[in-house]
């Protein structure tokens, strides 16, 4: 196994989790090829992912996720890469691809709960890869983060990955992700963060026990020519494009009103994705002022995001807590990828 010098230095990178508000699923490539115009709007949350490197003596390695407990410990890189099993899968993976060479520690941690539906995978995907370059002294753009990121993960869960969450862990903020035939195109939704800050409440409904999407059965329904698959993506799609819009404009009465329309739409195309916890926070937090919700992800648990009037976000809270719903931060992360331990970052964090 050839390996790559590692800086012999300590790194620490960091990534925020994200909120998605319209066209997920979409992402994933061929599909939005066949949507003109696709988008997906989100934003980064702060709620953080970490990942940090440093070496050891010798050839040992040693892999270590803080929040869930789980290690592995090789004796080599080679020991790794020949290894079936692991229970950290995610470093793992990445360290398999990068293959530093010497020995070192890699800690991961994230403040996203299991199943969250808020992409905590993704944004540690992004924060761990962006580490490992950083420490084997590979030159990355932010694009080529995502790249590699987004590939890797495929490779992890073995079903065909979406583009969108790794930007809000790039770039932080609000994004409209446009999928075009020449390419991804991230631009920055000018919204200010204190709005969205004051307005959205992001509550935790527990691990689902299923996901309420199975992506990859929707994926195949759609490349086999399911007409119903097809003009519910469209319907997708066109909410994404005004959602988009009215978010650009600060028309949060159109924002409401088109949050409805796709938690609607992804009821209908999806039931699973709702459970009676969360049809039991939307009905408390609606009589205490919010004015749409609707889950985060692929459902079936895992977080929602409410959006109400700045003067009733605090009796929401209050509403979703008292019905047993875990209130989390939800306040946009303005900042996106960052690294620290370097003073010349090998990955080129400034072309943003």
């Amino acid at each position: 196994m050839e390996s790559n010098q590692s800086s012999g230095e300590s790194v620490t990178a960091i990534a925020p989790c994200r909120v998605d508000l319209a066209g997920g699923t979409l992402d994933i490539w061929p599909l939005y090829l066949f949507h003109s115009g696709a988008v997906t709007v989100n934003f980064a949350v702060n709620v953080l992912t970490r990942c940090r490197i440093a070496p050891l003596s010798g050839n040992r390695i040693e892999l270590k996720s803080l929040d869930t407990g789980k290690s592995d410990t090789f004796r080599s890189i080679d020991e790794l890469c020949g290894a079936k099993k692991f229970a950290h899968p995610l470093a793992a993976q990445l360290v398999r691809f990068f293959a530093p060479a010497g020995g070192f520690s890699l800690e991961t941690h994230s403040e996203s709960p299991a199943g969250a539906g808020i992409s905590g995978s993704s944004a540690l995907m992004v924060a761990t890869t962006a580490a490992l370059a950083r420490f084997t002294g590979r030159e990355l753009t932010l694009e080529d983060i995502r790249v590699v990121a987004q590939n890797v993960e495929a490779q992890l869960i073995r079903v065909p990955t979406g583009c969108q969450d790794y930007y809000p862990a790039l770039y932080g903020g609000v994004s409209a992700i446009h999928l075009e035939a020449d390419g991804i195109h991230r631009q920055a939704v000018p919204v200010a963060s204190e709005e969205i800050d004051s307005r959205c409440v992001l509550a935790y409904t527990g691990a689902p026990r299923q996901s309420g999407i199975n992506n990859w059965k929707v994926f195949k329904a759609h490349i086999d020519g399911d007409k119903k698959v097809f003009r519910n993506f469209e319907q997708i799609a066109a909410i994404a494009r005004a959602l988009h819009e009215a978010l650009s404009n600060g028309d949060w009465n159109e924002v409401a009103a088109l949050l409805r329309q796709e938690w609607k739409l992804r009821k209908t195309n999806a039931p699973r994705i709702s459970t009676p916890l969360i049809e039991k926070l939307i009905r408390v937090a609606t009589k205490n002022g919010a004015r749409a919700a609707k889950v985060c992800g692929a459902g079936g648990g895992g977080c929602v995001v409410f959006l109400g009037e700045p003067e009733a976000k605090q009796r929401i809270e209050n509403a979703i807590r008292d019905s047993g719903g875990v209130i989390l931060p939800c306040q946009v992360a303005t900042e996106g990828l960052s690294l620290s331990g370097s003073t010349a970052a090998a990955v080129q964090l400034a072309s943003k």
